[in-house]
């Protein structure tokens, strides 16, 4: 049996669709993470084979004034669940970098992260790096679905509203359809392999700006917004975003045979959905 912890958020609920009853699925309500000995003996009482961690604290600005709390979710939560001894993935982002390449990041380049959010996920990752017995880490961007708050539900409902928007175009990536990560991971489980711990790259396919991203969105909406380009130093934000955060993702593809989509084709399939 697998457990799927942060299983309200857009992740835990597309591995709903597609684990089913193969999983039992807990939030915070059911499972605090971040209390070791309800984690240990949560998990003691149900014999899991697997945990997927989807819970994370990802209130980027928020982060900057609540670093406790970040801290207590994205670091002591992994960590307990790392030390129960059951197989971990373990779900992390982009902004563990800093944002200043040129070249899509891999998964040995040094992270270095520019907020307290990026910093949390980092030394979340490096907690589970250094407690679990057996570990995937799969690092993702941009993450939307047709399931909770989001970038293209909040374009889409300004776009309803508002004969323009405002959207950066100096912050490049890529958007990541969460029903494909989460068909990935099930895709990856039947081939982890025990002992082994690894960091991972996953995205959709393509490179884009929020910008374009934003543009894609009201076309694909049938809406008439007008998306209007501005620079990160005009849109001011708490916590500092990565400039640059493409993905090379050839070691998924290559060590899972997993195939990925573009992110326009995603996008399009997820607007069909809601």
């Amino acid at each position: 049996m697998i457990l799927v912890t942060g299983a309200n958020g857009q992740l835990g609920n597309e591995l709903r669709l597609i684990l089913k009853d193969k999983a039992v699925y807990v939030d915070v309500d059911e499972l605090d993470i971040t209390n070791a000995k309800a984690v240990a003996k949560f998990c003691d009482s149900k014999k899991f084979a697997l945990i997927i961690n989807c819970a994370a604290y990802t209130a980027v600005d928020r982060a900057e004034e609540e670093k406790e709390l970040a801290e207590l979710i994205n670091v002591k939560g992994p960590k307990n669940l790392a030390q129960t001894g059951i197989a971990l993935i373990h779900i992390s982002t982009d902004y563990v970098f800093d944002g200043n390449n040129y070249k899509p990041y891999v998964e040995t380049d040094i992270t270095n992260p520019g907020s307290v959010y990026g910093r949390t996920k980092a030394q979340g990752e490096q907690t589970v790096l250094e407690t679990a017995k057996t570990a995937l880490i799969i690092r993702t961007s941009w993450l939307y679905s047709t399931f909770g708050n989001n970038f293209l539900k909040t374009m889409r409902r300004l776009g309803a509203e508002k004969e323009s928007l405002n959207v950066v175009f100096d912050q490049t990536g890529t958007p990541t359809y969460a029903r494909d990560l989460a068909q990935a991971i099930a895709d990856i489980i039947p081939q982890m392999k025990i002992g082994t711990k690894a960091i991972y790259h996953y995205s959709n396919e393509g490179v884009c700006s929020w910008y374009d991203f934003a543009t894609a969105i009201m076309g694909m909406s049938d809406l008439n917004c007008e998306v209007l380009p501005i620079e990160s130093k005009d849109y001011l934000t708490l916590a500092k975003r990565p400039f640059y955060s493409v993905f090379n993702k050839a070691k998924i593809k290559k060590d899972f045979g997993i195939k990925i989509r573009h992110w326009a084709d995603s996008l399009a399939d997820c607007i069909n959905n809601l």
